[in-house]
């Protein structure tokens, strides 16, 4: 009875995205939208409802939605398969390829193991490293991205030289422990800092066209009592959410020593790693300044790696992962784009919004908040939503009486923070999805949990402190 109990729940499970998709279809278009919108909307929520039940795998959850748009002839197939040439989407696959230069030619191991020396006696100090490590380089880096790329082979290189691979129930923990901890320090530290992402800049100037005047500095000091207060908090609260296994490592930090004693000095492929990614890194801080493109820095880093031998192309072949990584994103990130161009997101907003007209100004202020935050689920870009909805949410909360500047901050900090909702909730995710140490539920749930745990800070802590600093 157990089995074929348990037999009919997976074969629902398995139908039920596709009800769901033909049910979306066939249902009345609001008015507003187009058919195509509409259809569209049908096809991307099943996909991801499809991964939250764990009815599907991400990568065919998105093949079979990027393949059912185009033959259904809801979108041309060169929209659809843009995505392949989009340069965020090349910039985490190449960083995660360069990831593995560090780790191969044995830098990535040095590195741990001189930050285990360090912080090592606990593996919530190591989280506490990653995190503190993150926020302080965080402003120099235009792009959250290409910050994975520099803290993903390091992590990667803590979590194996501790004895946690993927592959091991027991022993993967660890590793998925620092993994979620490197998606989720992304995420405060593009709050705290104006510079620490792309699509801040782009709130920005959303928010100037309401007359709020946002800089460096105002930025930091309306941002830093949460975002610090999330940093101080949030490794832990990670580390009751998903415990690592181990905890104490008393002797790790005298064992980390040793091991750098024996390894010795760096070899010829440490040190041509270790110009490459450096030269990378600065090439990405100065990327705004210079004029250069995140893109192309990380490929010609790679390209210098594979003609210095460092890196070869077994090695690239071997990355079997990085081409399901690279389908998926590629795919979900035109689609979400698509959902946006057609109008499908602003019509969403603008309708939710709508309804707040006759609240006070602090309700409205905090459902408006929420409901951008919940309305991530339908995002693959940080950057697609500011764009799509942040002007008219803050329009709305304007119009219900919300301060100028609380609402604005609140939107802006929010669009950082939320990007561990989902595992493609930003591209950044994606080096530490590819790891393989998570498994989607955990992914989902950790993300949900985190974001919730962000929201109530911002919230409870931020918004008084918005009211008092940031006039």
């Amino acid at each position: 009875m157990k089995r074929e109990a348990s037999a009919v729940r997976k074969s629902v499970t398995k139908i039920a995205p596709f009800a769901l998709a033909a049910g979306i279809w066939l249902a009345p278009i609001p008015e507003g939208l187009t058919s195509q919108a509409w259809h569209l909307f049908a096809i991307f929520a099943a996909a991801i409802f499809a991964v939250i039940i764990n009815a599907l795998p991400l990568l065919t959850a998105a093949l079979l939605a990027g393949s059912t748009a185009v033959l259904s002839g809801t979108l041309d197939p060169v929209k659809v398969f843009g995505g392949f040439a989009n340069a965020s989407v090349l910039l985490v696959v190449v960083a995660f390829l360069v990831a593995q230069a560090v780790v191969k030619c044995g830098l990535g191991r040095r590195i741990s193991l001189y930050v285990v020396s360090m912080f090592g006696k606990s593996t919530l100090g190591l989280a506490y490293s990653i995190f503190i490590t993150d926020a302080l380089i965080a402003p120099g880096f235009p792009s959250n991205t290409a910050r994975g790329g520099v803290l993903y082979p390091i992590i990667l290189a803590l979590s194996q030289s501790s004895g946690s691979v993927p592959g091991d129930e027991t022993q993967r923990r660890l590793g998925g422990y620092l993994m979620f901890c490197g998606m989720a320090s992304l995420s405060v530290s593009s709050a705290l800092w104006l510079t620490a992402t792309s699509a801040n800049p782009i709130g920005v100037s959303l928010a100037a066209e309401q007359g709020l005047a946002v800089n460096f500095g105002s930025w930091l000091l309306v941002a830093s009592v949460p975002a610090l207060f999330t940093i101080g908090l949030l490794p832990l609260l990670l580390f009751r959410l998903f415990p690592p296994g181990i905890s104490a490592t008393p002797d790790a930090p005298w064992a980390a020593r040793e091991s750098l004693r024996t390894m010795g000095p760096l070899s010829r492929d440490e040190k041509i790693t270790a110009v490459v990614f450096g030269l990378m890194v600065i090439a990405w801080i100065c990327a705004g300044t210079l004029g250069l493109n995140l893109t192309a820095v990380a490929i010609a880093g790679l390209g210098t790696l594979l003609a210095t031998e460092v890196l070869t192309l077994d090695d690239i072949y071997l990355q079997g992962g990085t081409l399901a990584t690279f389908l998926w994103l590629a795919v979900l990130f035109a689609l979400s784009g698509q959902l946006n161009e057609l109008g499908f997101m602003g019509h969403v907003g603008e309708h939710l919004a709508s309804m707040l007209g006759g609240l006070s100004w602090p309700i409205a202020y905090v459902v408006l908040l929420l409901l951008y935050v919940a309305m991530h689920y339908m995002f693959v870009s940080q950057s697609a939503q500011v764009l799509a909805l942040l002007g008219v949410f803050l329009d709305v909360g304007i119009q219900t009486g919300v301060p100028v500047h609380l609402m604005a901050f609140a939107l802006l900090f929010a669009s950082s923070y939320f990007s561990t909702l989902t595992p493609q909730g930003g591209s950044q995710n994606v080096i530490f999805v590819a790891s393989d140490y998570l498994t989607q539920r955990e992914l989902y749930r950790l993300g949900l949990l985190t974001t919730i745990f962000c929201t109530l800070v911002f919230l409870l802590i931020g918004t008084p402190w918005i009211l008092w600093v940031g006039r």
